[in-house]
């Protein structure tokens, strides 16, 4: 992991809980994450089961289906709507 995050000039940080804790701990930014597999989770071709044996095939659709939320958000913005 260390390599590919070098040779692509990456930042990777492993955010582990603190020594001594038991069940569950709020770990700083790790929301983000799961919020975003939380969304990829509505679509169907994403949701759980893999069945591309391209990798290529797979990011392509996890990008379809972040540019259709996005899209949607923007979409739903009344300022950027036009007045006729």
């Amino acid at each position: 992991m260390a390599t590919a995050a070098a040779a692509l000039g990456l930042r990777v940080e492993v955010v582990r809980a603190p020594p001594g804790t038991k069940g569950f701990v709020v770990l700083p930014r790790r929301w983000v994450v799961e919020r975003s597999f939380g969304w990829l989770s509505k679509y169907r071709r994403v949701a759980g089961r893999d069945y591309e044996t391209n990798p290529r095939v797979s990011e392509a659709v996890i990008k379809a289906c972040f540019c259709h939320l996005m899209l949607r958000r923007l979409a739903k913005r009344p300022y950027l709507k036009h007045s006729a």
